[in-house]
């Protein structure tokens, strides 16, 4: 198989290099440039067109919010995940809503780091189930204009799920993950990744992050019920 090719954005020479060694030393991963700023980061995935993005949030020049917005934009391949120092801020839920697939904290374990490029390569949300409800519901109870953007586009666009796509969907908007989707179906974790492609597909939505968001937006679930 082809390794997951990544950029390392990050205005800090050491964190960047460290991020880089750490991935280059996977077998089926490969750092193909590092960035020092967001305009460098877009510019990287301009000319590699890399898989998976590494982005700092905070960055000279353009910073990693911006550079999130353009390369979600203009190079939707790519996934991008946001590199933060602290796990809940504005920045982070900014990025979701820009089109970022998830975010990782700077003092990551290196096994974790290599795990979340790894969930995000395959079209994963990089969000763990246990934390997806409460990062998400709170995400959506501060974007402003939640309740009324509910009323118009997105609850239309509920209508073309079937039965089972649209519980799905309520499932994943709760923080579970296939296999506990699967069981609480009652069908093969197969079928339950089927639905989901079929749900982003119908959305037009990037990965299951943003169909979480989407849920809450459309008024599929409320935030904090279980």
């Amino acid at each position: 198989m082809k390794p997951i090719r990544v950029v390392v954005a990050d205005d800090q020479e050491l964190v960047r290099a460290g991020f880089g060694m750490i991935l280059d030393a996977q077998p089926d991963i490969e750092v193909v440039a590092e960035a020092a700023d967001g305009v460098e980061a877009v510019e990287a995935v301009r000319t590699h067109g890399p898989d998976v993005l590494l982005l700092d949030v905070r960055m000279p020049v353009m910073d990693g919010l911006e550079a999130a917005r353009r390369v979600c934009a203009e190079y939707p391949d790519t996934k991008v995940i946001m590199l933060t120092t602290f796990d809940i801020d504005d920045y982070v839920f900014d990025a979701l809503y820009a089109g970022a697939s998830g975010f990782l904290l700077k003092d990551v374990r290196r096994d974790d780091l290599a795990h979340g490029v790894r969930m995000v390569a395959s079209g994963e949300a990089l969000l763990a189930p246990s934390v997806t409800r409460r990062l998400i519901g709170e995400f959506a109870a501060r974007r402003p204009g939640t309740a009324e953007r509910a009323v118009r586009a997105p609850s239309r666009l509920l209508e073309q799920l079937t039965g089972r796509e649209a519980e799905t969907l309520r499932l994943l908007a709760r923080g579970l993950s296939n296999a506990e989707i699967a069981a609480e179906l009652v069908v093969s974790e197969h079928t339950v990744k089927t639905h989901v492609s079929n749900v982003l597909a119908k959305l037009g939505l990037r990965d299951r992050v943003h169909a979480v968001v989407f849920a809450y937006e459309a008024g599929a679930v409320v935030a904090g019920e279980g």
